[in-house]
């Protein structure tokens, strides 16, 4: 991504978008950046990163609970997270935080027990749409078609 294509991400879109920095307070050194939507409902953390020398520091998790805050103080009830995919190292935060829902069998459900997840409840094992449709058999109608 050049610097336009970042910059078209942001700022021309209907969303609003905003880049929360975060310093280290000693040296005043940008150690993490998230970039994040601010919906009607919530805050949604669309991408964060920092520096990777720091992970030890838990950045990610200071983070988030930074966005509960701000979320309390603009009155939103919500921080979306984003996507928690199972067995991702990078992912596996998500599942620490309460509140975690996976989409399975058309709805959205409570995950009460990440470590529990079965992989059958994933969303990505069903059939791609084009073999769901390719599989739908039709009533025999007759010669006339009705």
């Amino acid at each position: 991504m050049d610097v336009f294509e970042f910059a078209a991400m942001i700022e021309e879109t209907p969303i609003r978008s905003r880049v929360v920095e975060y310093d280290d307070r000693a040296s005043g050194e940008l150690t993490a950046v998230c970039l994040t939507d601010v919906l009607d409902d919530g805050l949604s953390m669309v991408y964060s990163f920092y520096k990777p020398d720091l992970h030890r520091q838990s950045l990610g998790t200071y983070m988030i609970l930074d966005h509960i805050d701000i979320a309390r103080e603009a009155g939103l009830p919500y921080v979306y997270l984003g996507y928690w995919v199972p067995g991702s190292p990078k992912m596996g935060y998500k599942a620490k935080f309460a509140g975690l829902e996976v989409y399975s069998r058309g709805i959205w459900q409570k995950m009460n027990n990440p470590d529990g997840f079965s992989p059958d409840d994933h969303p990505l094992s069903t059939d791609p749409i084009a073999e769901q449709v390719a599989n739908i058999s039709l009533p025999d109608l007759g010669p006339r078609g009705r």
